[in-house]
């Protein structure tokens, strides 16, 4: 068999490459295999060889301690690759396609598979709703973040790319596919821009980015970014957003500078649980800043799309309250001006075939905006580190070598 790389969490802060087995049909005891899942068939199955696989923020959240992630777990929910064998149960899906994995496992047989809510699937994690590659709490299905990776229900959670030569030409825009971009594009939608709105974006890491592209694609009138990394907050700048350096003092008077007013139609959540005061309190942490500002900055009647993660566990935090997923949220706020409220993963096959069309019919760029970089596996934990350090970009790592000097 194949020799298998892979990057492992080690601890707070450490990250290490180190090789398993080749992957095989069935779900093996393992670092965060819940003992329900442990032995589990995957017949319907496929392998994938990866051809991209990138560093999330999730990810970091877990690397930084700020989870109940176990040591060993294989890292990595951002998964495109080629398929390299497929279960027999497998009807569709064939040896030699070139896909986009959700980073959401769904079977496609439950209700909330069938009613489009993959994202919260209720037969691949036996702990909770949800599942996920590579995740705290999400299944235990091993990590994409690997030279080989088993995808479940194969021909429910594969998108074809339709033409693999195409498909390359454009790899690291569609390598987006699997999380960033749908997640902020469901952040916008979530958040109801339209054409004409006008939004604020909190975050300008990747998904922030991706959100503030997703704002333009639904035909914001003007888009805002938020955050304290001015390298991050030129990056937003490079493709047509208005910015607002939090360090500076509340969102609301920089918002009114650029709009005349300091309210904006929808405000979209790209930073979650780990977010950090404003003005003088740009140093501090204070997980609930980000939706408290959003809620006094987005109108009456407006909508706020959270795709910024929160947890349930974060034995990191600085107060009791926040170590179990509980913050102060100013909700009376948002209840007196009628604000609509969406949060949870991103139900990524919603959106990612539609997606798939627009960068492959030239209607967006994706992979440019949020400053896309290829570097190979072993240098992962270099791209841990620099991403923790506020990096303008979003790291892509190539295990088998394909990408070469794409990035």
């Amino acid at each position: 068999m194949p020799s298998n790389k892979v990057v492992t969490y080690q601890g707070p802060g450490k990250v290490e490459v180190h090789e398993i087995d080749y992957p095989g049909f069935e779900l093996k005891e393992g670092p965060g295999v819940p003992p329900a899942n442990v032995g589990r068939k995957v017949a319907h199955g496929a392998i994938v060889k990866t051809v991209a696989t990138n560093i999330c923020g999730s990810d970091q959240h877990m690397v930084r301690g700020r989870t109940t992630a176990p040591v060993g777990l294989v890292l990595g929910h951002e998964i495109t690759g080629e398929v390299v064998e497929t279960g027999p149960d497998v009807e569709f899906t064939k040896v030699g396609d070139l896909v986009s994995v959700p980073f959401n496992i769904a079977c496609g047989r439950c209700r909330n598979c069938k009613e489009g809510k993959t994202g919260i699937c209720e037969n691949v994690n036996p702990e909770r709703p949800g599942g996920a590659y590579g995740y705290v709490d999400m299944g235990g299905w091993v990590g994409g973040q690997a030279q080989y990776v088993l995808v479940p229900y194969a021909d429910w959670n594969l998108l074809k790319f339709p033409d693999k030569d195409q498909a390359m030409e454009k790899i690291l825009d569609l390598a987006m596919l699997t999380d960033i971009f749908p997640t902020g594009f469901h952040g916008c939608v979530t958040a109801g821009v339209k054409p004409g709105s006008t939004v604020y974006v909190a975050g300008a890491g990747p998904v922030g980015l991706a959100a503030a592209v997703s704002a333009f694609l639904l035909g914001a009138a003007v888009v805002i970014v938020g955050d304290l990394n001015k390298e991050r907050l030129e990056q937003a700048r490079s493709f047509g957003c208005e910015t607002v350096d939090v360090s500076r003092g509340e969102p609301k008077d920089q918002i009114e500078q650029i709009l005349g007013e300091p309210e904006v139609d929808c405000g979209v959540d790209a930073v979650g649980f780990e977010a950090r005061g404003h003005g003088g309190d740009s140093g501090r942490e204070q997980p609930a800043t980000v939706l408290n500002s959003l809620m006094e900055i987005t109108r009456a009647g407006g909508a706020l799309g959270i795709p910024g993660l929160y947890v349930t566990g974060d034995p990191g935090a600085h107060d009791e309250a926040a170590k179990r997923g509980a913050l102060s949220i100013g909700l009376g706020l948002g209840w007196a001006k009628s604000l609509s409220f969406a949060t949870g993963q991103c139900p990524v096959m919603r959106y990612n075939y539609y997606l798939m069309q627009a960068i492959l019919h030239d209607r967006v760029q994706i992979a440019k905006a949020v400053n896309a970089v290829t570097i190979p596996l072993d240098q992962a934990p270099q791209g841990y580190a620099e991403f923790d350090q506020g990096a303008a970009s979003k790291f892509v790592l190539d295990p088998n070598g394909v990408l070469g000097t794409t990035g």
